[in-house]
């Protein structure tokens, strides 16, 4: 191995390392707790260590967000692949999303809630997060209806499911209904 490679080897474990540390201490104390001083004395590198990787905690945020995301899509693939019919695939995904968010509170507003500097529905939106939503589309498509747009459809499921997560976390729902309203979301909203 070249001098060259195990330097980009060591910037890279840096750079997992910085990721990780901030998406444990977000997921321990909120996103507020996270600050570069903190990151860096957590790390045990230098604050300009730290700067040489991400020019601040927006870019940190972004970079937790596109981890998740990836880890989301994998989640919702995961459970639909194991589903029969179109409507065992849709309340599967509806199921992985929100146990993903509710397991990931930290993540999921770095995916969501936090500004991490990621364009969203865009032409220069990165892979992982084109990803993520290609997981949802893969399984909402089928259910679109005639004359409905599937990326539309999935759009406005995916509102739902957000709503859901968002509002249940803030206890604004009751926990015990939480089966019925993905039943309730596939059976009307997909009328699988």
């Amino acid at each position: 191995m070249s001098v060259q490679e195990r330097k980009q080897r060591e910037r890279a474990e840096r750079e997992r390392l910085i990721v990780a540390t901030a998406r444990e201490l977000a997921e321990q104390q909120g996103w507020d707790a996270v600050t570069t001083r903190l990151l860096a004395e957590r790390i045990e590198y230098s604050q300009p260590v730290l700067y040489s990787h991400f020019r601040g905690k927006r870019e940190i945020i972004g970079a937790v967000a596109l981890e998740g995301d990836a880890e989301m899509a994998a989640a919702v693939r995961a459970a639909t692949s194991a589903a029969n019919s179109p409507r065992e695939r849709v309340a599967a995904l509806a199921r992985a999303y929100l146990d993903f968010a509710a397991r990931n509170p930290a993540v999921y507003d770095a995916l969501f809630q936090l500004d991490g500097g990621l364009a969203y529905a865009q032409e220069d939106t990165p892979e992982p997060l084109k990803d993520a939503f290609a997981a949802l589309l893969e399984s909402l498509g089928e259910v679109a209806g005639d004359g409905v747009h599937p990326g539309l459809f999935t759009e406005v499921f995916w509102a739902s499911l957000h709503g859901l997560a968002t509002l249940t976390r803030a206890g604004r729902l009751l926990p015990e209904d939480a089966a019925q309203r993905v039943e309730l979301l596939v059976d009307r909203l997909a009328m699988v």
